[in-house]
C-alpha cells in the first residue's frame, strides 16, 4: 500500500489527491493509463476544502472550510482566517494573532489547517499518509529568491509538524501538466496557465503518453514563470475601486485624504484582522471627529460600524461574489446590507457594477500577467506559433478577459479547460505515486 498523497494547499481552496491502481480520475474522459489519481472527499462529498478557519468564541470550537464560512456568516463571535498561504515568505509569517484571548502563531495556524487536510484525507481514503508531494507556486515572492527559499522551507516545516514524514515539492503548473498529460494520445507542447487565488503561474512543458512514465521530467520543462497576482487581488482592486469609496476612501480631510491604509487592509484577505485593534479604533474615531462634510460623515460612519461589528470578512466575501458574477454578466447589482450607519433610518447599500468598470479596475493586473506569459516564452526561446495547447486551471482562470489576454499571446494554440479546482491536486497525486512507488 502506497502511503503517499499530493496536497494542493491553495490560497482559496485546497485538495488532496492519491493514486490507486485501476481507479479512473475523471469520468467520461479518455486516458492513457488505467492507473490514475483521484481527489479525496474533504467536506461532505466535496473534494475541495476552502482554505478557511473560524475560531468560534461563542461555542469555543474550531471549524474549517464551508462550515467555517457558514458559522461566521451566521453571526457567531470569533475570528475568521482565510488566504493563509499568502503569509508564506512575508515578515508576517513569524508573527501571531490573538484568538479567544490567546496568542496563536501563524506557523501553528497553518500547521493546524494542513493537519486537518491530512486527517480528512486519511479518513476518506481509509489509510494513513506519511509521504507527500506538496504543490508550490513558481514564486512565493516575486523577484526575491531568498524569501522564496524561506517560504518553501517554512512550508516544509509546517507539513512535518502536521504529521508528514517525507515531504517533496512540485511546481503547481507542472502538477497540472501531469494531470493534462494523463488524457492525451500524442505529443504536445503545452502552456499551462494556473490562475489561483494568490498567484498566476505558467509552465511550458512537452507532454506525451510516452514521456509520462519518466520519473525525471526536467528536460521536458522548457520554461517556468509566475507573478504574485491571483483571485484575491482581483477581489481587492474591485473592492478598492467601487466598495471602499462607500466607506469613505478618497474622502478629503482639509488638505489631505483620509488615510488609505485602513481600506487596503480591509480589501486584503490576510490583513483584515489588523483593523480590529484598539489602536485602530481610536485612530478611526480621531479621523471621524475631523470630518465636516455631511456625506463623507455618513460614509465614514459605515466604516466605523463595519469595524465595530467585525464584518470585514463578510465584505471581502461580497467582493469575491461580485467578481464571480461579473465573469458571466455585463452588469450586476450587489446588495451590501451590512453597510449602514447605526441610525434606525439608515438604508443598506445597493451597488451597481458593470463589466467594463471591473476590467478597468484590474487592467494593471492583466497587463502584468500577460507580460509574465510573454517572458516565459522568451526565456524558453519558443515562438508563440510552436505552442500547441493552452491548458487553463485554477479557480481564477474563469475571470472574463483573462483567458482572452493569455490566448492572444499564443493565438494558434487550442484552448483546453481543466478541472479548475482539481487538476493540480490530481497531478500532485500522480507525481507522488511516481516518486514514492
Amino acid at each position: 500500500m502506497l502511503h503517499a498523497c499530493g496536497v494542493d494547499f491553495g490560497t482559496s481552496n485546497s485538495t488532496v489527491g492519491w493514486h490507486r491502481a485501476g481507479q479512473t480520475q475523471h469520468a467520461g474522459l479518455p486516458s492513457s493509463s488505467a492507473n490514475l489519481s483521484s481527489l479525496l472527499s474533504l467536506e461532505d462529498d466535496k473534494v475541495t476544502l476552502p482554505s478557511v478557519v473560524f475560531f468560534n468564541a461563542d461555542e469555543d470550537e474550531v471549524s474549517y472550510g464551508r462550515a467555517a464560512l457558514s458559522t461566521y456568516l451566521s453571526g457567531y463571535e470569533g475570528r475568521l482566517m482565510r488566504s493563509m498561504k499568502s503569509l508564506l515568505g512575508t515578515s508576517l509569517m513569524e508573527g501571531q494573532t490573538e484568538v479567544q484571548g490567546r496568542a496563536l502563531p501563524f506557523r501553528q495556524l497553518l500547521a493546524q489547517f494542513i493537519g486537518e487536510l491530512k486527517r480528512r484525507a486519511e479518513k476518506s481514503a481509509g489509510q494513513s499518509f506519511s509521504q507527500v508531494v506538496m504543490g508550490r507556486p513558481v514564486h512565493f515572492i516575486d523577484d526575491d529568491k531568498a524569501a522564496d527559499r524561506i517560504a518553501q522551507n517554512t512550508l516544509e516545516d509546517i507539513a512535518r509538524t502536521a504529521g508528514f514524514k517525507d515531504i517533496q515539492f512540485q511546481y503547481e503548473p507542472i502538477a497540472a501538466a501531469f494531470d493534462y498529460e494523463s488524457r492525451i494520445d500524442k505529443e504536445e507542447l503545452v502552456l499551462i496557465a494556473d490562475i489561483g487565488g494568490g498567484t498566476s503561474d505558467f509552465s511550458l512543458v512537452r507532454l506525451s503518453p510516452e514521456r509520462s512514465s519518466r520519473i525525471d521530467r526536467l528536460d521536458d520543462i522548457l520554461g517556468n514563470g509566475g507573478v504574485h497576482i491571483g483571485g484575491t487581488d482581483f477581489d481587492k482592486y474591485l473592492s478598492l475601486a467601487y466598495v471602499m469609496p462607500l466607506l469613505g476612501l478618497g474622502g478629503r480631510l482639509g488638505n489631505s485624504d483620509i488615510p488609505s491604509g485602513y481600506y487596503f487592509n480591509l480589501a486584503t484577505w490576510h490583513t483584515i484582522n489588523l483593523v480590529y485593534t484598539q489602536k485602530v479604533s481610536r485612530e478611526l474615531q480621531d479621523v471621524y471627529r475631523e470630518i465636516s462634510d455631511a456625506d463623507l460623515r455618513i460614509r465614514f460612519e459605515r466604516l466605523l460600524n463595519l469595524v465595530e461589528e467585525r464584518d470585514g470578512h463578510w465584505l471581502a466575501i461580497k467582493s469575491e461574489e461580485a467578481k464571480i458574477l461579473l465573469s458571466d454578466n455585463d452588469k450586476i447589482e450587489l446588495a451590501l446590507e451590512r453597510l449602514r450607519t447605526k441610525l434606525p433610518s439608515s438604508a443598506p447599500c445597493i451597488l451597481t457594477l458593470e463589466q467594463h468598470g471591473f476590467q478597468q479596475a484590474i487592467s494593471h493586473l492583466m497587463t502584468q500577467i500577460g507580460a509574465t506569459v510573454s517572458q516565459v516564452l522568451a526565456d524558453a526561446g519558443v515562438a508563440a506559433a510552436d505552442v500547441d495547447t493552452v491548458f487553463f486551471t485554477g479557480g481564477s482562470s474563469g475571470v472574463r478577459g483573462l483567458r482572452d489576454r493569455i490566448a492572444a499571446i499564443v493565438p494558434g494554440a487550442k484552448k483546453v479547460e481543466g478541472d479548475l479546482f482539481g487538476s493540480i491536486g490530481s497531478g500532485l497525486a500522480l507525481d507522488a505515486s511516481r516518486r514514492f512507488a
